[in-house]
């Protein structure tokens, strides 16, 4: 969901930083983009559609300013317009400001400013923002203590950054809406680990590292509540009282190469590949096959009598298994879509609650934790990002190492999600034959890439492209992933798909069976569940629709298939993860078949930070 950068210190540079982070922030879908930079004056350029259009416009115009700000605007409050598109600015033109997240009392403060004179330009709620700020000014309040007064009548989520002419400043401020600044590499914190500001050379703000990974790898994360100022002397981070805040210096672990294409036409079909290398650095150093035993950080001996989790999207399928996990065990498992939860949630008693996360950012999961705190449950995120609001709130954070991921549909982040459970159902409930469950576990990442080596995916999906809808069943472990692979299609594909539990199928949706229909069925080993899976193929050939069959080969599914899709064989918990990479695959190929907007599906963002 939008994308904020803001950069101080880069002289005449700034504006070539603010457009190659917007680049970069692509990926979390956007349909406007636009900056704006401050000196003496502010200049703004913003432009609907990609970033190739705003570049166009500044080919055509010049603007200046020692520091700046930019925004990719995902549209809530109004359309996809010029006027609609950040930044946004006030009556005098003195202030531009770009704002994530949603105004809940804007109507009320807009009518308010109106009623006092002031001209409002676009349809969205965050154009009350730089009225306020002019407001206060007007009353003689500085710049920073001006963007205050303003978010003191903000009801919702926000993460801002304001310039303000005649101050070459960028001033911020955070809540439920990731921020997190970059500190150029000759940063001289006043700590060697920590710091409320430090002396830079320049100083970036993003609402994710990628937007400025290529100049530093060392980074601050805002929490909310805080506000920030970055000027040319530094960064500086406070309260709400305007305190200044202690804050630990990160270092970013992956490099700005992972950000990019290497040499693949799509970030989706990179990430896919990428798949092997994320199960390593998830399971690393994490189990002792010898000893039988998993070692997940600093977790304790959290030993839950139940667990519910909270998720949303691919994490919820994800979620789905991992309750399976614990279910197996003999410990009470639930999942639940995170923003049901959030607004009716289930009694919890001394269950612990997970909320998995890819982003960690989540806004329905972030809401279900928090409500479950409230009510005072243990909680934990299962998330790939080391600072994220998730992984600071909970009790405790279990992370996926998945590295970065930019096409907007999940493939790596979700193969880690499913290994990262394993290991908290094996360090935490009594599993039966660890080793076993420990030794499936390793064999994965080469089984992985023995499957990316050879798989015919590509073939299926081009036989299969012009198909009407298509359908995906599976039982216990592979019925998540019958729903994630549902969820692959729809998102790059646009066409119709739907998941189901194959026992399912019998009870209405077999009335939308023809032969213009593929049904994906994930059958793996020759136990009861394959057989009666076998069972649910033989009733959707019957009815001539065709069968591509995603198998290890144990069961006599072939028989019954049109086409096959191999998986090593495996314990059932890590077949899961090979037989979503022959999906994965399918649902790329098709979609690249179609033409369609792999890494930015129309509509979509990478992380949905409003609720």
């Amino acid at each position: 969901m939008c994308g904020i950068i803001g950069c101080v210190g880069r002289a005449d540079e700034t504006l070539d930083v603010l457009v190659h982070g917007l680049s970069k922030l692509e990926y979390r879908g956007y349909d406007s983009a636009g900056v704006a930079l401050a000196d003496d004056t502010v200049s703004v350029a913003k432009r609907s559609g990609e970033i190739d259009e705003l570049r166009a416009l500044l080919d055509e115009t010049t603007i200046d300013g020692a520091v700046g700000i930019g925004h990719t605007r995902w549209s809530t409050h109004g359309p996809p317009t010029d006027a609609n598109a950040h930044p946004h600015g006030d009556c005098t033109g003195d202030v531009a400001v770009v704002h994530n997240g949603i105004i809940e009392n804007y109507q009320s403060i807009r009518d308010e400013l109106v009623a006092d004179g002031h001209e409002f330009a676009s349809d969205t709620d965050t154009e009350v923002i730089p009225h306020l700020v002019e407001d206060a000014l007007a009353d003689g309040a500085e710049p920073m203590a001006a963007l205050r007064r303003a978010v003191d009548r903000l009801e919702g989520s926000y993460a801002v950054a304001a310039v303000v002419a005649g101050t070459e400043a960028v001033f911020v401020a955070r809540n439920d809406s990731p921020l997190v600044l970059g500190l150029d590499e000759g940063s001289e914190p006043h700590d060697e680990s920590t710091a409320t500001g430090g002396a830079t050379r320049a100083t970036y703000l993003a609402s994710d590292v990628p937007a400025f990974r290529d100049y530093t790898d060392r980074v601050v994360y805002l929490a909310d509540g805080e506000f920030a100022r970055l000027d040319a002397e530094g960064w500086t981070v406070t309260d709400g009282d305007g305190t200044p805040v202690e804050k630990e210096i990160d270092t970013v672990a992956w490099d700005a190469e992972e950000t990019g294409k290497s040499g693949y036409d799509h970030f989706m079909l990179k990430e896919i590949h990428e798949q092997p290398r994320a199960l390593r650095q998830c399971l690393r150093g994490r189990v002792d096959e010898l000893g039988a035993a998993v070692d997940i950080e600093d977790l304790g001996d959290l030993s839950p009598t139940g667990v519910q989790f909270v998720a949303c999207g691919t994490s919820y399928h994800a979620a789905l298994y991992g309750a399976q996990l614990y279910r197996r065990t003999g410990i009470p498992a639930q999942t639940f879509l995170a923003s049901e939860y959030a607004t009716a949630p289930p009694p919890i008693g001394d269950a612990l609650v997970v909320g998995v996360t890819q982003s960690g950012e989540t806004a329905d999961t972030l809401s279900a934790l928090r409500e479950a705190r409230h009510r005072g449950a243990r909680t934990m995120a299962v998330t790939n990002t080391v600072g994220s609001t998730a992984a600071r709130e909970c009790d405790h954070a279990l992370y996926i190492r998945a590295g970065p991921e930019i096409g907007v549909a999940a493939s790596k982040t979700f193969a880690s999600q499913l290994a990262a459970l394993n290991l908290l159902a094996l360090g935490t409930a009594p599993v039966d034959r660890p080793r076993e469950a420990i030794a499936g576990l390793r064999d994965l990442p080469g089984q992985v890439q023995a499957l990316l080596d050879d798989s015919r995916a590509s073939a299926v999906a081009e036989q299969y492209q012009d198909a009407g809808a298509y359908f995906f069943v599976g039982r216990g472990h592979q019925y998540p992933v019958a729903l994630e692979g549902a969820l692959k299609m729809k998102e790059i594909t646009y066409k119709h798909a739907e998941g189901f539990a194959a026992g399912e199928l019998k009870h209405g949706p077999l009335a939308l069976v023809t032969d213009d229909t593929p049904v994906f069925a994930v059958v793996v080993g020759d136990g009861e569940q394959a057989r009666k899976t076998v069972g649910n193929v033989k009733e959707v050939e019957a009815r001539d629709a065709p069968v591509v069959a995603v198998t290890d080969g144990r069961s006599d599914v072939e028989r019954y298939a049109d086409e096959v899709l191999e998986i090593p064989e495996t314990r059932p918990e890590a077949a899961a993860v090979l037989a979503n990479v022959q999906l994965q695959l399918v649902s790329y190929y098709t979609a690249k078949g179609l033409g369609r907007s792999i890494d930015k599906p129309r509509n979509l963002a990478k992380s949905v930070t409003v609720e």
